[in-house]
């Protein structure tokens, strides 16, 4: 796939490899559409913020509320008529016993890493197919295969969207509209919380650059991985 003019939505484009991957995709000559939380300015439809250039959207709106969700699509529809790749790699991550995890804390780990992946793509997928083109890509984790201790929501919220892209990408085969998965190890960003870092330091685990990652994703959406 040839990434110039493509109408990109991304979830996450703020975050560690968020801010790489908009790079590489921007430098392709990609049109890049960002749904970006904004504590201050996400508390209902009318307050969803946008922010326009020539190649580039910002929309400030919270992916875990329905409404929201919706309001942005339409702001897409309004600007590019249309998507033809969705990137979904905002997520959510709490470390902690599970018996100690806060029942908010939960619903909004199943909300933005699997609910709000999962309707985004159910909402992007019928212009995807009538055109006969587009990609899904889900940015997944070494959790979604791995359970890990002090991450059981978290590793919950990734096997299921590992499995939700699987079944998509058997279920599309043919279609044109191509699924990615992309599963990286831990990634040295602010995601992760201070205890994460000591683990890597002390070698529990192995901890990734960013860079590294959001190249991955950008060659397994060229080459149709």
């Amino acid at each position: 796939m040839q990434l110039k003019d493509q109408r990109i939505v991304i979830t996450g484009g703020t975050g560690g490899i968020g801010r790489v991957l908009t790079e590489e995709l921007a430098a392709r000559g990609a049109r890049l559409c960002h749904l970006a939380r904004n504590h201050d300015h996400a508390e209902s439809p009318k307050d969803i913020r946008v922010k326009r250039t020539e190649n580039s959207l910002v929309l400030y709106c919270d992916i875990g509320r329905a409404e929201q969700r919706e309001e942005a699509l339409n702001a897409v529809e309004r600007a590019w008529g249309g998507v033809d790749i969705l990137i979904n790699l905002a997520g959510v991550l709490d470390f902690r016993p599970f018996q100690d995890e806060d029942p908010v804390m939960l619903q909004r780990i199943l909300q933005i890493n699997v609910e709000a992946p999962m309707q985004l793509a159910r909402a992007v997928l019928p212009g995807m197919l009538e055109r006969g083109r587009g990609r899904i890509v889900n940015v997944g984790s070494m959790f979604g295969s791995i359970g890990f201790p002090y991450f059981a929501a978290y590793s919950a919220s990734k096997f299921a969207l590992r499995g939700y892209s699987q079944a998509l990408r058997r279920e599309l085969a043919g279609t044109g509209v191509g699924v990615s998965y992309v599963s990286p190890r831990a990634v040295n960003t602010p995601l992760n919380p201070p205890v994460v870092h000591e683990m890597a330091a002390r070698g529990m685990m192995r901890m990734d650059q960013p860079g590294p990652v959001a190249q991955g994703i950008v060659r397994a959406i060229e080459k149709d991985l």
